[in-house]
């Protein structure tokens, strides 16, 4: 039995993969690792080649034509025999003590590790994550203690309320892959940010969550060809928008609502997190056309959902986003570059 499935999704990943791969490699047979060759055109074939040779029992490749990184997670997800499933990029990696940590509870909620003992785990597990500017030898550690009840089980119904820094985000995630499939998560491909549907589409299919007090996953931050960096977002908006608006259209937060009222309120605040990162953007572009996109989207959202578009539009986050004129705008930007410095997100 496979008890966690890691996807490794690599794009000319030559320089830093193996460290990635090598943080993995200590769960041993209990995991498998499905690197993802996505059209690299560098030595990461090569290498990810070497790793299965190497690890036969542990590591599977895959070479397919680029997609993109949601491609690669799609594809890990299809191949998955894991009773869990998590992504980590390729330029990221595991802590070690903490990895053991969340294999061995793992290992101990399945049991007699059999498919039944299996069935009765936890739907999601949640670890912290950190924030790693490793070239700068500074790093901040984002975990959830407030909000989940640690080394328990728990519900949607009993969780507490997130920070304005807290948001569940895909490194924090660790999702049964049997979840995953039934929620029908598909990524698109050749689009960045995808990891803002992986992490939200799922979550009213889960009904038991498991969180681990423990700084798991070390998100890099520092290449200058990285998503997340500023130019690049904005290079990339269109993109950013696309999957903002398919975030927003793709779970019922009415139906949700009825069911789990704490989290349709933090889906709710997920959206405008993802709305206020696209409408400063687009103000930081500066054009009449970057404008113009700012109102669609609005009105995109608008006439998909009136009721969720005044609680985006009147909430703090998101409606101090669409302030009006250049003043609001200046506020806008001002404020985002005052959380940006505070809670070191790039």
């Amino acid at each position: 039995m496979k008890y966690i499935t890691f996807t490794v999704p690599c794009y000319n990943s030559e320089d830093y993969m193996r460290r990635c791969i090598d943080s993995l490699l200590a769960g041993g047979r209990d995991v498998e690792i499905i690197l993802i060759n996505d059209g690299s055109t560098d030595g990461t074939a090569k290498i990810a080649d070497e790793y299965q040779l190497t690890y036969p029992d542990i590591i599977r490749t895959v070479h397919k034509e680029n997609g993109g990184h949601g491609s690669g997670v799609n594809k890990g997800l299809e191949l998955a025999r894991g009773i869990y499933y998590k992504v980590v990029d390729s330029d990221d990696w595991l802590d070690q003590e903490a990895y053991s940590k969340l294999l061995a509870r793992v290992k101990e909620f399945c049991g007699a590790g059999c498919e039944e003992s299996a069935a009765d785990t936890p739907d999601l597990f949640v670890c912290n994550y950190v924030y790693d500017h490793l070239d700068e030898g500074r790093n901040r550690s984002i975990n959830y203690r407030n909000v989940f009840p640690a080394e328990e089980r728990c519900s949607w119904k009993t969780i507490g309320h997130f920070r304005p820094s807290q948001y569940l985000i895909m490194h924090s995630l660790m999702f049964k892959t049997e979840i995953l499939r039934q929620s029908g998560v598909k990524l698109p491909e050749h689009t960045f940010y995808v990891d803002n549907l992986f992490s939200y589409q799922p979550l009213p299919y889960v009904k038991d969550i498991y969180y681990m007090d423990i700084d798991l996953y070390h998100y890099y931050l520092g290449r200058e060809d990285q998503s997340v960096n500023e130019k690049v977002l904005m290079k990339r908006i269109d993109q950013q928008i696309r999957v903002t608006e398919l975030v927003a259209e793709c779970v019922d937060l009415n139906e949700v609502k009825k069911k789990y009222p704490k989290l349709a309120s933090y889906m709710t605040r997920n959206i405008s997190i993802m709305l206020s990162i696209s409408s400063i953007h687009l103000l930081l572009i500066k054009t009449v056309e970057a404008e113009q996109k700012r109102r669609n989207l609005w009105e995109r959202i608008r006439a998909y959902d009136p009721s969720l578009y005044f609680r985006l539009r009147f909430s703090t986050l998101s409606g101090l986003t669409y302030l009006p004129g250049r003043i609001g705008g200046k506020l806008t930007v001002g404020g985002y570059r005052f959380a940006r410095k505070i809670y070191q997100f790039q």
